[in-house]
């Protein structure tokens, strides 16, 4: 696997530009997926209470022999538990089925504005805190819009280091990334190839036809040539190379930008809308 970049966030640490997500991965399956991800070369694992499979990965890091130092993890707070005391129990639970001391990310997964009577200001100063006392080395957002962003900026003193949102071909939330570009907060890509859609699009496919690449690299190359950091999914070894052999060719820039126009704006949204989405774990 060629070596993964490294970005650096508005905190001064450092992040692999490319990571191994385990949404949807059960929970009983989860330590032989991270294994095997490690194996190929992946050293950035992003998984969130809501996935329920943070023990999996806790048990991986352990028998996979790696040093700490040498592993990336990303964890992100339950919808159901963004008051701050809540937020606190629930980070020392992710702590323990990790088995770590420290997290390298920790984010808030979902805004939730219709929940909580909006008050998602008060969860992030409460991930303030585990920043602070050293236990999130970093700490960031997912699914924030514009003026989700723009008001913990008016109303707190950190600014999250990532904000990690649905970008993909189909829908490239230019808008928010842009908004993320100029504070300085870098963007992580979730469903990065739009759960498969892309993959038989004739402009991806004819650009990987022409590099001799396959439609995933492609679209992950896209991904990385514009900043992002990038997470794709899949259950299988071999796919896992696959998708991390993607720093040792580049994209033209007309070829960036036809996958950049295959934008269909807010009809390429396959994921909820985090403006309404209010969704709380019973």
């Amino acid at each position: 696997m060629t070596s993964v970049p490294n970005l650096t966030l508005n905190d001064g640490h450092t992040i692999p530009q490319l990571g191994f997500g385990v949404f949807q991965v059960p929970p009983a399956d989860t330590a032989k997926v991270t294994l095997d991800a490690f194996e190929a070369g992946y050293r950035h694992i992003d998984t969130a209470q809501m996935y329920g499979n943070e023990e999996g990965v806790g048990k991986a890091i352990r028998e996979s022999g790696l040093a700490r130092d040498d592993v990336y993890i990303t964890t992100k707070l339950n919808n159901g538990f963004h008051r701050p005391d809540d937020a606190r129990a629930a980070f020392e639970t992710s702590l323990e089925k990790l088995g770590l001391d420290q997290v390298d990310l920790f984010l808030i997964h979902w805004p939730l504005p219709t929940q909580y009577d909006g008050d998602f200001v008060s969860t992030w100063n409460t991930l303030i805190e585990f920043a602070a006392d050293g236990r999130a080395r970093s700490i960031g957002v997912s699914n924030f819009q514009v003026d989700h962003l723009a008001r913990l900026a008016a109303e707190t003193s950190v600014v999250p280091a990532v904000n990690q949102i649905e970008v993909h071909p189909y829908f490239g939330n230019e808008t928010v990334r842009a908004a993320g570009e100029a504070a300085g907060i870098l963007t992580e890509a979730w469903s990065p190839i739009a759960q498969g859609a892309v993959l038989d699009d004739p402009t991806i496919t004819a650009i990987a036809d022409k590099l001799g690449r396959t439609p995933s690299q492609v679209t992950l190359r896209w991904h990385v040539q514009r900043g992002d950091i990038v997470f794709p999914k899949t259950l299988s070894p071999e796919r896992m190379r696959e998708n991390a052999a993607i720093f040792d060719f580049e994209l033209g820039a007309d070829d960036v930008a036809a996958i950049t126009a295959l934008d269909k704006g807010e009809g390429g949204r396959r994921g909820p809308n985090p403006s309404t989405f209010d969704w709380i774990p019973s």
